[in-house]
């Protein structure tokens, strides 16, 4: 079984900043990421990382979002700058490790 815990998220003003955090129990996971919802919204990937660093990034989150991970504490980070209004939504946490695994969310808000 696999728990994700994250961290981080409040509320900012555009431009702002925020640094989100999640921490994995059990396995070393193959893939980690974070996906957004916003109210009356799919959930959308936001970014995700492989275990040798590689990683995917959503159009609108591209050159303001950098995903990393620590594969020796399994954490991985989302560095968001220039936030936005439209970046407004809960964060999730995700990892895969022969099954997809959720945390539990946390919320972003950004101010205009």
């Amino acid at each position: 079984q696999v728990e994700l815990v994250e961290s981080g998220g409040g509320v900012v003003q555009a431009g702002g900043s925020l640094r989100l955090s999640c921490t994995a129990s059990g396995k070393i996971l193959s893939i980690m990421g974070w996906y957004r919802q916003a109210p009356g919204k799919q959930r959308e990937l936001v970014a995700r990382i492989f275990r040798a660093a590689n990683t995917v990034y959503a159009d609108s989150v591209k050159d303001r979002f950098t995903i990393s991970r620590d594969n020796a504490a399994n954490t991985v980070y989302l560095q968001m700058n220039s936030l936005k209004p439209e970046d407004t939504a809960v964060y999730y946490c995700y990892a895969f490790y022969g099954n997809d695994y959720w945390g539990q969310g946390t919320q972003v808000t950004v101010s205009s």
